[in-house]
Order: structure tokens, then sequence, then C-alpha cells
């Protein structure tokens, strides 16, 4: 069956550039974005909830330096890729640092945004972070628009740059590229959503309960109270101010008194109640329930982020779940960011970059620095022969 031109130019994957002999897109139709969150500031949110919930915010920070590794490492045999690997960009740092601020805003955001820098004669390559608050797409389906403040947006203090693969040509000579990472899920299409949605709830219970427990320590523990106060208002809009104001001081709040002011009856009524609560075991349990259930919406471990030292450090049991880890969700995330790279390299230094891979270390050294082989299996529970001979010559070439 043939199939209409016109059409065929519709068919396009939502991302990439547009296929050839479809209409150019204006400027203005490239600033044009897709609201990311119902005001366009949901990565706002995301972020000032992470630097409000203590755990929630360890938990981000701890995986994104798991996954960036202790570092990147490349074969000799493709010198461009191994220089990319100790100097990225102009600024000096090297690609660990880039990719630990990449997996940073994925673990934080889902999303993520890493610019490719080169020039037509490809004669170098410069990768940078790009802050992913700032970066929204465009409704063309090729672009990522940049913006300073979401809040106020002005279309003319806007930049435009494309999504890898396509690169575009700037006043400075250079060609630029943006690749975007993105946390999949159904039903979002245009931006990812970060793993440990479920658990919103829970990192505000947390940040609630802590706030709660600092309220108590500036009050000295004291009893919240009510003071009741005979007096007279001479409207009923004084009245009302006078408990819009009491409301707004005090409620919520322990170690606080709200003073009531109303009509005397019969002699002098002046009076405090205090208010008691026996709930402090129910306010610890919420607080430790929401802590289970963040570390089980990010897919995390406790003892990955120091939650159990309490009971005691357990070396055996942070080995064996940073090597789940390692297996489960580590290498599967570092395996995503860095094939765009590798693809990258081989396009424009012309390299084959698929020794360019990830230097993962535990927490903690769990072996000496000198062993034999059998020695090795033997801390590890394997089974071990110190005369075998493929370890006598592994050992010989060592």
């Amino acid at each position: 069956m043939k199939t209409d031109k016109n059409l065929r130019n519709r068919l396009f994957v939502v991302g990439q550039a547009a296929p050839p002999g479809a209409r150019p897109v204006t400027a203005a139709a490239r600033r044009d974005v897709w609201r990311w969150g119902a005001d366009n500031r949901l990565p706002e949110a995301l972020a000032a909830l992470s630097r409000s919930s203590t755990v929630h915010r360890r938990i981000i920070n701890d995986k994104a330096d798991y996954i960036s590794g202790s570092g990147l490492t490349a074969d000799s045999a493709i010198p461009r890729t191994a220089a990319l690997v100790k100097e990225a960009n102009g600024q000096g740092q090297s690609l660990r640092n880039v990719i630990q601020r990449v997996a940073l805003d994925r673990c934080l955001l889902g999303n993520a945004f890493l610019e490719v820098v080169t020039d037509p004669a490809r004669s170098f390559l410069s990768l940078y972070h790009q802050d992913a608050a700032r970066c929204r797409l465009s409704r063309d389906g090729g672009h990522v628009v940049l913006h300073h403040d979401w809040r106020q947006y002005r279309p003319s203090e806007t930049a435009t740059l494309p999504l890898y693969p396509a690169f575009e040509e700037r006043e400075d000579g250079t060609l630029r590229a943006v690749i975007h990472y993105k946390d999949y899920e159904p039903m979002f299409e245009h931006y990812g959503v970060p793993k440990y949605i479920a658990g919103l709830g829970a990192s505000a219970i947390v940040w609630k309960t802590d706030r709660w427990n600092l309220s108590r320590l500036d009050n000295a523990f004291q009893p919240s109270g009510v003071m009741v106060l005979d007096g007279d208002t001479d409207s009923e809009q004084e009245a009302a101010e006078i408990a819009r104001l009491a409301e707004e001081r005090f409620a919520g709040k322990p170690g606080q008194v709200m003073f009531l002011v109303k009509n005397g009856i019969d002699g002098d009524t002046t009076k405090f109640v205090p208010i008691t609560t026996a709930s402090d075991g129910d306010w610890k349990s919420l607080h430790d329930q929401a802590v289970s259930d963040i570390i089980v919406a990010h897919s995390w471990f406790r003892t990955l982020s120091g939650m159990e030292y309490s009971t005691g450090f357990s070396a055996d049991r942070v080995r064996h779940e940073y090597n789940i880890a390692l297996n489960t969700l580590i290498r599967v995330e570092q395996q995503e960011l860095i094939e765009p790279i590798r693809n990258v390299c081989a396009e424009v230094l012309r390299e084959d970059a698929r020794s360019l891979a990830f230097v993962n270390r535990p927490p903690f050294e769990v072996k000496p620095d000198y062993m034999r082989v059998w020695e090795a299996r033997k801390a590890d529970g394997y089974d071990y022969d110190p005369d075998d001979p493929a370890q006598q010559l592994f050992l010989s070439q060592i």
C-alpha cells in the first residue's frame, strides 16, 4: 500500500528532529513549551521538598553518588575519549563531576539534561550539565527551552537547544545539542516521573514531624493552652480579627498560648486551660513508618543511607545490600547514562567508546589490598583451591 507523502512527513518519533521535507519550525513555536506539572513548576516543588525532608534528601544524594561511581575509565587506545574522562568541558570538570550532577537531577526530578558541544570539524567535544529545573521541552518536539526563572517567564529571555542527535550552529561557531534523560512512566509522554513519586506523602510527613519536634524544642516542651480573658469587643469584626490573629500565630504549635476574649457574666472568669496530649508515641510511630515508606518508594536500602547504624554496624549487611543495589539498580542506571555518551564519542570523536565504563567500589574495603586469588574466593564464600593450575597461571601473569 502506498503512503501519502504528507502523512510520511508526520510520522516521526516525538523528541527527534523533524524528517526531511517537513516545514521548518519558527523561533516563536520553539519557545512554546509543554508544561512540567499543572503550573509548570513541578521541579521547584520537588526540589523544595527534598530540601525539607532529611531522609528523602539523604537517599537522593546517596543514590546519585553510587550511580556516578568512583569515576570513569577508558582504554588508552581511544585517547580522545580518555582525555574527555579527565576533563569534560572548559570549566575543568571531570566526566564524573558532570555525570554526578546529571544523576542527581534524574534521581530528584526523573529528568536530566546533558549539553553536547563541538564544532563543524569535530575537533573537540565538551559535555555540560544543564540544571533540569531550568529546562522545558518545546511543543515542536525537537528542542529544549532554557529559562532562568519560570515564575517570571519571558520568551525573549529564553535560549533553545536541539535534542540530540540534531545539532544547531551558534554564533560562536559551535554546534550544540542536548541529551534528555527521563524515567519512563505510562501516560507521561514528554517528561519523566521520579521513581519515588508514590512516597511524596511520606516525605511530607517526615518534614512535618521534624517541624513539630522543632517547635516543641523552641518552646522548651511547655504545654499548649488557652487563656480565657473577660472583656468586650466593639464589633463582630473586631472579635473575628482577634480569632484570626490567634489562629495564625498559635494554632498547631506546641508550647503556645492562645488568648480568647469573651464577655464576662458573673465575676471574673479569667482562666488558663492547658491542652494536654499523650500522643508522643503516635508521632514517633508515624515518623518511623514514613521513613520506611520513603525507602520503599525509592527502591533503596536502609544501611546504604546510614539508617541502621544505631543498632550496630554490620559490615556483612552493608556488603550484601550494596551487591544487591549494584546488580539491580546502580548498573542499570549507569548503562542508561553512559550509552548516549558512547554514541556521542563515536559520532564526534570517531572512536569506539565501548571501553568507557564506570568504576564501582563498595562503601568500605572488605578485603586487604593484597590477597591471593583463593583467599579472595574464600573471603567471599566461594569454593577455592590454592593449587588450581588456572589460578597459578593467572598469578604468573599479574
